[in-house]
């Protein structure tokens, strides 16, 4: 017997129900909150089992020989529209919800996100993890702009809320930016707060197109960061929160 399938019969008998599936014949783990995924990450660690956290699968989909040892971790169950706080400009979602559909209920309160204008069909959280980018005014616009705050679960199986909702919070290096792009390495993004902005300058944006998902980039610069800087934080955090390497870099 694997050591896969003695994890599965221990997460079958601590998450009665149907959280666990089968995806294209591969384990799959639906969380439906943040504390269920922290428990399933402590467990993982327990057992040194490792892990694929995946959305919508649009970009890498855990399928084949690379993937046959992991659980997947599916974030579908996530996807709640959870708060839209049209005073203060931001809007809290699911990890797992539809990044298009976000802009149909900011238009009922004359707000919009830009980058839910992009033909992007993916999660928040995946839009979020692999960095979803869009060109505006010659210029890259990454959605990491509008990440102000999140709720994360760590490899480790813990639960943070790195960030805030105020304009202007703190000097320096904003963490929770770290998680963008970070390709589900350094834990579970459950849910995101993003910052959004009136329609009254929504024109300003009529021109913007999605700019390439490179994974293949991203996972040079984490094997080799170089002085990327966004890289060597985002190192320091997998070494710290992730000693166990479950959430490990599969290289395609």
């Amino acid at each position: 017997m694997s050591k896969l399938t003695d994890f599965i019969r221990i997460v079958l008998s601590e998450f009665p129900g149907n959280r666990l599936t089968y995806q294209k014949g591969l384990p799959t783990f639906h969380p439906e909150s943040a504390e269920e995924a922290a428990a399933l990450f402590r467990l993982a660690n327990k057992n040194h089992q490792p892990l694929y956290i995946t959305g919508f699968g649009n970009h890498i989909d855990p399928v084949g020989s690379k993937f046959e040892e992991f659980l997947i971790v599916r974030t579908d169950r996530l996807n709640t529209l959870l708060k839209i706080v049209p005073e203060d400009f931001y809007i809290v979602v699911g990890g797992g919800y539809p990044l298009k559909e976000i802009n149909i209920h900011l238009n009922e309160h004359n707000l919009f996100l830009p980058h839910a204008c992009l033909p992007f069909v993916g999660s928040v959280g995946g839009a979020l993890a692999v960095a979803l980018a869009a060109q505006w005014d010659k210029h890259p616009l990454p959605i990491s702009r509008y990440l102000i705050m999140g709720e994360i679960v760590t490899p480790e199986g813990e639960i943070i809320k790195p960030g805030s909702v105020c304009f202007k919070s703190v000097s320096g290096f904003d963490i929770v930016k770290v998680f963008s792009p970070s390709w589900g390495l350094l834990g579970l993004i459950v849910s995101a707060t993003l910052r959004v902005l009136p329609v009254s300058v929504r024109e300003e944006y009529d021109n913007i197109t999605m700019l390439p998902i490179e994974y293949k980039k991203f996972a040079s610069l984490y094997t080799d960061p170089g002085g990327n800087i966004s890289t060597q934080y985002s190192l320091k955090i997998k070494n710290k929160f992730d000693p166990n390497n479950i959430l490990p870099l599969v290289t395609l």
